[in-house]
C-alpha cells in the first residue's frame, strides 16, 4: 500500500513540476504572424523611446535576450518597471540607475503574448543585416510630377493657332455673306445695314451685348453666393495659435513617433484623444529639458526638473482644437483606423511635415460621402465581411471591389443618428 502512495506522490511531484515548467518557461515565436503583430505594438507603444539597434531615450533593443535575466522577467518589465524596481531587483535598478531614474511608461494593458511578439519583431529585425547608407546624390530637377513645362507651352501655342484659325474663318462667311447679300435685290435702309462697318461702338450699343453682359454678370454673382454659402462653418487650412508650440514634423516626421503612441483613443473608440501630459513626459524629463516650450508643460503638471519632484499643483493646457465636425453628425475614429484600415494622412494631410498643424481637408458632408463611394471595403483579416465580400462578387464580379456605399455607407443613419 505504502508503495503505490509513493509511486502515486511520484507521479503527481512529475505532473506539477511539468505543468510548472511548461507554464513558466515562456519562449518567444518565431512565426511570422506574430512577427507582424509585434511589428505593429512595436511602432505603437515603443517606438518613440526605442530602436533596434540604436541607442535612444531608452537602450537598443538589439541582444535584449543576452542581457536580461528572464523572458518572464522582461514581461514583468514592460508591464510595470516601477514595481520591478521598488521590489529591489538588481537589473531593474541597474538600468534605472543607468538611464538617470527615467522612468519607463508601464503597459499593464499588454497581454502576455502581446510582448512575446514584440519580442519576436524586436529579435527578427535584429538579426537583418544593416542596411548600406548611400548618400544622397543631386537632386534631378528634369523630372517633375506635373506636366513638362514643354508640353504646357505647346498647348497654349496651339490654343492661340486654332484661335487664330476660328476668326480667319468668320472672317470668311461674314465676306461671303455680305457678297451674297449684295446681289439680292435691297432697299436703300437694307443696303446701308448691310454695308455698314461693325466697330466696337455699334457692338457694345446693342441689346445682345447688353443681355449677355447681365447674363455673365448674375452668373458670377450667383455662383460666388452659392459657394459662400457652401463655405458656412468650413475651416479648412485653419491653424490657431496654441498654447505649447509643438512640432509634428519633429515627433511625427524627424523621429517618426506613431500617431498611436499620443493620440491613444484612436484604435479603441470614438475620439483619437489630445495627449496627456504625461505622455509627453516619457520622454521630456531627460529630452530638451531647457527648451522653454518644455517648460511649460512642467509648470502646467507642477514638475521640478532640478529635484525630479511633482508639486501637486496643476492646471490645464488648454489646447485649440482644430478638426471640429457639427454635434448631428456622428464619427468614430476606431472604425476608420482599426477596422478600415485608413491611415491618419488620408483626412489630416501630411502631419508629418507640419510645423503647425492645421485643417488640411474640407470634413463637409460631400466630402466624407465621396469617400465613402470611392473606398473599398478593408476586407483583410476580418471575417465579419467575407460573407458580404463574397455575396458582392457573386453579384458584381470579382473585378468590381466592393465599396463603403455598397454596405450601406451612404445611410442617413450611419453618421446622423
Amino acid at each position: 500500500m505504502n508503495y503505490r502512495v509513493a509511486r502515486f506522490s511520484t507521479f503527481l511531484l512529475f505532473v506539477s513540476l511539468f505543468c510548472f515548467t511548461s507554464l513558466s518557461a515562456q519562449t518567444v515565436p518565431t512565426d511570422e504572424a506574430s512577427i507582424k503583430s509585434g511589428e505593429a505594438l512595436f511602432k505603437t507603444n515603443c517606438y518613440s523611446c526605442h530602436r533596434i539597434k540604436q541607442k535612444w531615450t531608452g537602450p537598443a533593443l538589439a541582444g535584449y535576450e543576452t542581457r536580461v535575466p528572464s523572458i518572464e522577467w522582461t514581461i514583468a518589465w514592460v508591464k510595470n518597471s516601477s514595481k520591478l524596481i521598488a521590489s529591489g531587483d538588481e537589473y531593474a535598478n541597474k538600468i534605472y540607475n543607468e538611464y538617470n531614474k527615467s522612468q519607463m511608461t508601464s503597459f499593464t494593458n499588454l497581454k502576455d503574448d502581446e510582448i512575446l511578439s514584440i519580442l519576436a519583431y524586436v529579435q527578427a529585425e535584429a538579426a537583418k543585416p544593416d542596411e548600406e547608407k548611400i548618400a544622397p546624390g543631386p537632386i534631378d530637377t528634369s523630372k517633375g510630377s506635373g506636366i513638362p513645362s514643354s508640353y504646357i507651352n505647346a498647348i497654349v501655342i496651339g490654343m492661340i493657332v486654332i484661335l487664330v484659325l476660328l476668326l480667319v474663318v468668320l472672317g470668311f462667311i461674314v465676306s461671303t455673306l455680305k457678297r451674297f447679300v449684295e446681289n439680292k435685290n435691297l432697299t436703300e435702309e437694307e443696303k446701308e445695314v448691310v454695308q455698314s462697318p461693325i466697330t466696337i461702338s455699334t457692338i457694345t450699343k446693342s441689346p445682345g451685348f447688353y443681355f449677355i453682359l447681365v447674363f455673365i454678370i448674375g452668373t458670377i454673382g450667383f455662383k460666388t453666393v452659392i459657394d459662400g454659402l457652401y463655405t458656412i462653418g468650413v475651416q479648412q487650412g485653419y491653424a490657431p495659435k496654441q498654447p505649447i508650440a509643438f512640432s509634428h514634423k519633429i515627433h511625427a516626421g524627424d523621429n517618426e513617433v506613431n500617431c498611436k503612441y499620443c493620440h491613444t483613443g484612436v484604435m479603441k473608440g470614438k475620439q483619437a484623444n489630445i495627449p496627456s501630459p504625461n505622455i509627453c513626459m516619457n520622454c521630456h524629463t531627460q529630452i530638451k529639458t531647457e527648451s522653454p516650450e518644455i517648460k511649460k508643460i512642467y509648470s502646467a503638471i507642477g514638475y521640478d526638473p532640478a529635484t525630479g519632484t511633482y508639486s501637486g499643483k496643476t492646471e490645464p493646457i488648454r489646447w485649440v482644437r482644430i478638426h471640429n465636425i457639427p454635434d448631428l453628425a456622428y464619427f468614430n475614429h476606431a472604425q476608420h483606423v482599426n477596422v478600415g484600415g485608413i491611415e491618419c494622412q488620408t483626412c489630416h494631410g501630411p502631419v508629418e511635415e507640419m510645423e503647425v498643424v492645421y485643417q488640411y481637408s474640407l470634413l463637409t458632408m460631400g466630402w466624407c460621402i465621396d469617400c465613402h463611394r470611392k473606398t473599398e471595403v478593408n476586407g483583410k483579416d476580418n471575417a465579419y465581411y467575407d460573407k458580404l465580400i463574397q455575396l458582392h462578387e457573386q453579384s458584381k464580379g470579382k473585378n468590381n471591389k466592393m465599396k463603403v456605399e455598397d454596405i450601406g455607407g451612404l445611410e442617413c443613419a450611419k453618421c446622423h443618428y
